[in-house]
């Protein structure tokens, strides 16, 4: 057991760590605080703190790559901005030269955690659930992969594509409206953002039997409180190196 180390260890200890341990640790776009977002170096950097799972946003290029990135455009050192869906993947990775292919993510995490696949809004996902089904077919399991999205038309098909493979309704602040999306998709998984989370209402999702994933609202924002961690399915963290103690 894990207070053998320590036979002097107090209740309340022991309960921090029981609670720090339910709770799961997403990566946010990797590392976020110790690595470029949505990177190798990000995904890696997160593993190596014994993540549970790691979270990715995923655009499509002109030409039908499936890429890491969480805005629609790409930004060079000089300022220049190029949009991702109107730009090949060549021409965009002239300009970042660690813009990552969804396809090498994967194989980067190599059967480690679960990847969260974040496909962004009005994104078509047809490459991404492509990529999942090859993978599926080379022996990888359900349980590595789960999609996220905030637009509900995405996670629809990916729900006709992909029948059992995990879904979370992402949303920002309307618990009602995810709790809706959530029973017509046949999940209990939801994301939503930490600036719209309390106690209380914790509480009352857990009682209610939902899996509830709070998200940072500002980049390095603060990491969930300590009375929170009963209550939260994962938290989504910018700093997995916050958290690494706990394993």
């Amino acid at each position: 057991m894990f207070y053998e180390k320590n036979t002097y260890a107090s209740c309340s200890q022991v309960l921090i760590l029981l609670y720090t341990k339910v709770m799961k640790i997403i990566g946010h776009r990797g590392a976020r605080h110790l690595r470029p977002d949505n990177t190798i170096s990000g995904i890696t950097k997160a593993i190596e703190h014994h993540v549970d799972a790691v979270e990715v946003d995923v655009r499509m290029t002109k030409d039908h790559v499936a890429v890491l990135h969480h805005d629609a455009y790409v930004s060079d050192p000089d300022g220049a901005e190029l949009s991702i869906h109107n730009t090949t993947y060549a021409e965009l990775l002239r300009h970042k030269a660690d813009l990552t292919p969804l396809d090498h993510a994967i194989r980067a995490i190599g059967h480690r955690c679960t990847l969260i696949i974040e496909i962004k809004p009005g994104e078509k996902p047809h490459k991404t659930i492509e990529i999942i089904q090859y993978y599926l077919a080379k022996g990888w399991q359900l349980d590595e992969f789960a999609i996220a999205s905030f637009d509900l038309a995405i996670l629809q098909k990916v729900k006709r594509e992909l029948p059992h493979v995990q879904l979370i309704v992402n949303e920002n602040w309307s618990s009602m409206r995810a709790r809706s999306r959530a029973n017509r998709l046949g999940t209990k998984r939801i994301n939503m953002s930490q600036r719209w989370l309390w106690r209380g209402f914790l509480r009352m999702m857990y009682q209610g039997g939902w899996e509830l994933s709070s998200y940072p609202y500002r980049k390095h924002g603060p990491e969930v409180p300590r009375s929170w961690h009963r209550y939260l399915y994962a938290t989504i963290t910018d700093r997995p190196e916050s958290y690494s103690k706990a394993y």
